[in-house]
């Protein structure tokens, strides 16, 4: 998958985005914790991936984030996305127990409770329109595109555009500029 030309400021937009989204989160004063933030990170990737009509069965489909496996999100994933939408559809969040479930999504986090049948499970939805996420080491080893890793205290970004690519989603140059290319 071949990356756009990136424009200056890009980068900064979606930092400036997620940020507005972490303020928002911990506005309480409550302090985001890792999950906080990752449930917003699944949000604004909806924002920065497109997905190809065949991703919906019909036009009035919600998009679809779901939880694959044990939940570590508790009621963050909800908090994030209350009265949002993605390109006018209200967004579900679903807890998903199978792969085949897992067809039905746009975002799929695979929790780490998954991890003995997570190649598996990758290599099934390999070539479906479905943005694989996960936070184990291996992750995009095993075929997912998008990894959260822990650097410095900081949730950081993996992404194999390749992956991407097979998915048939297209990921904006923004999101891939802030990202570290996938190592396999």
């Amino acid at each position: 998958m071949a990356r756009t030309r990136i424009h200056a400021g890009a980068g900064i937009t979606l930092v400036l985005a997620l940020t507005a989204a972490l303020l928002q989160a911990g506005a309480d004063g409550t302090p985001v914790d890792e999950y906080q933030l990752k449930a917003v990170f699944l949000f604004n990737f909806a924002k920065f991936v497109e997905w190809p009509p065949q991703a919906f069965a019909s036009p009035r489909d919600p998009f679809a984030i779901c939880v694959l496996g044990d939940s570590p999100f508790g009621a963050a994933l909800d908090d994030a996305v209350r009265g949002k939408t993605v390109e006018a559809r209200p967004i579900a969040i679903r807890l998903v127990s199978s792969g085949e479930q897992a067809r039905t999504c746009q975002i799929l986090f695979v929790s780490a409770s998954e991890r003995k049948n997570m190649r598996g499970l990758l290599e099934a939805l390999r070539s479906r329109c479905v943005l694989t996420v996960g936070d184990t080491e291996d992750f995009t080893a095993n075929g997912g595109i998008v990894r959260f890793k822990m650097k410095d205290g900081r949730v950081r970004i993996e992404i194999d555009a390749d992956a991407a690519g097979r998915a048939n989603l297209r990921i904006s140059s923004r999101l891939l500029s802030l990202a570290e290319p996938a190592s396999h």
